[in-house]
């Protein structure tokens, strides 16, 4: 970096600010919005691109310093719109922005797709004053391409993500896999990934970073590249749970276009005020261990009955070894198999004249004409989805998606939690992500440490419908009694 000033802030200062201090740093003038855009960005040059290159920043915001300096500008005349004000974020590249920057889902098929508007969730961030830094890098279409070994992190755009803490040991996680990566590193302040099925919080624990999958309906779908309409949310990663609750209120809101919103009860949520450090008193824990237990080795499983003495020592009411037997229940993904084909299918039709493809059969088309570098790993569960019939009008999927409400929500967690009188549940990583996404439930991943050889370990909580103020307020108070997370070593130091 050339200027040697802002070099020992990006070295000494930047890394692990939470958004609070960014924010008290710009209020006083010690740093500009100019100044931290620099800054991210030579880490990402640095980090992402050479030494360690993690890989995990898929494109950059090429406006992002200008955008900074108009926040600046404003931020002297009229005061800041609020927390997020000129905070660089970085958003999954399934989520369009209506700028220079691509939306592609990780695929060749849409390299060159920019989006006509922007996604409910990229409107909620620049209403905030954020500054939308760039696209993080994905595990193509949302790791929902083929049955044949595709790993976390690996796109036909992009390449392969890597994990900061381990680069050639351990699994990045996915599909938010560049969103998980980036924070954990250090190169923006917080990010928005998407969740299916664990694909927030299996890259949150995978990094040792926060991850909030809400409420299906609590954030809007719309201007998301899809999956499933029953499962498909966006939610926060960042590394702290203060971070996370700041960027949620961002986040929530009602969107007339995806109706799923309408039937939230709490809106105008502001999540801050539930970053109590005494939320664990009095609340009562159900730990689901099997089956999800049993998916940790034995040094692993001595770090989540650390976790779960803490919340006992710090007041929590701790249920061990539930009885859950929906947890056993084999559910498959046949929903998201019928869902899969009309979603996309709709989301194509908005895609602009560059984009060669407008279906899911075109999709698949174009991927068996570039097979050396579209189908390194085949396309199996494409193909599947587009023998449905598009029309949801399958027997087959309507008692798929009733068996999948009667075990997640009626005969799952909603049982579950009504029998013990819990207010959350506890599962390792995203080991138990399958029944809230599913049910459409919130679930919250906060860092529990590290193994010998320095692999992360995320304990989870998940809670009913729209109780992501509960989570926060027990990931809070599990966070500031651990204070569990380091930043990884990053191997290679930059150049100054």
């Amino acid at each position: 970096m050339q200027n040697p000033a802002l070099a020992r802030l990006v070295h000494d200062w930047l890394p692990e600010k939470t958004i609070e201090e960014l924010q008290q740093a710009l209020s006083i003038g010690e740093i500009t919005s100019k100044e931290l855009v620099l800054m991210y960005l030579h880490r990402i040059s640095s980090f992402d691109k050479q030494g360690i290159a993690i890989n995990s920043v898929l494109e950059i915001n090429p406006d992002a310093v200008q955008i900074a300096e108009a926040l600046d500008t404003e931020r002297s005349q009229s005061g800041s719109r609020g927390p997020l004000h000129g905070i660089p974020v970085l958003l999954k590249d399934n989520i369009d922005t209506a700028d220079k920057m691509h939306t592609s889902a990780g695929s060749l098929a849409l390299q060159y797709n920019i989006a006509a508007e922007d996604s409910f969730v990229a409107k909620q961030l620049r209403d905030a004053g954020a500054i939308i830094l760039g696209k993080t890098n994905m595990t193509e279409w949302a790791n929902f391409m083929t049955t044949d070994g595709m790993p976390s992190g690996y796109s036909s755009r992009g390449g392969q993500v890597l994990n900061p803490y381990g680069p050639d040991r351990f699994d990045v996680g996915g599909s938010s896999s560049g969103s998980g990566a980036s924070i954990a590193a250090n190169l923006a302040a917080a990010a928005v990934g998407t969740e299916t099925s664990g694909s927030i919080l299996s890259p949150a624990s995978s990094n040792s970073i926060v991850g909030l999958k809400p409420t299906v309906g609590l954030i809007s779908r719309s201007g998301i590249i899809p999956i499933s309409h029953s499962q498909d949310t966006a939610g926060p990663m960042a590394r702290t749970v203060s971070d996370t609750a700041l960027l949620l209120t961002v986040l929530a809101g009602k969107d007339d276009r995806d109706p799923a919103t309408l039937s939230n009860p709490n809106r105008n949520l502001t999540y801050s005020q539930f970053l109590k450090k005494d939320g664990l008193r009095g609340v009562s824990i159900g730990v689901a261990r099997d089956p999800y237990f049993s998916y940790l080795d034995e040094e692993e499983v001595l770090l989540m009955e650390k976790s779960i003495e803490l919340l006992r020592e710090n007041g929590a009411t701790v249920i061990d070894s539930i009885d859950f037997p929906s947890a056993k229940e084999d559910l498959g993904y046949d929903t998201l198999v019928f869902e899969f084909k009309p979603d996309l299918n709709a989301y194509l039709q908005n895609t602009g004249e560059n984009v060669p493809v407008s279906t899911l059969r075109d999709v698949i088309a174009f991927n068996e004409a570039h097979p050396e570098k579209m189908l390194k790993y085949g396309q199996t569960l494409l193909v599947t989805c587009e023998e449905t019939s598009g029309t949801l009008t399958e027997t087959a999927y309507i008692e798929c998606r009733e068996k999948d409400i009667y075990f997640s929500q009626i005969k799952g967690i909603d049982a579950v939690m009504d029998d013990y009188k819990l207010d959350a549940l506890l599962s390792p990583n995203n080991f138990g992500a399958g029944l809230p996404a599913k049910a459409g439930y919130p679930s919250i991943t906060v860092p529990a440490g590290y193994t010998n050889e320095g692999k992360p370990l995320g304990v989870t909580f998940t809670a009913k419908a729209f109780e992501e103020g509960k989570l926060i307020e027990i990931g809070y108070s599990f966070e500031q009694a651990a204070k569990l997370r380091k930043p990884p070593v990053l191997a290679v130091a930059e150049e100054v």
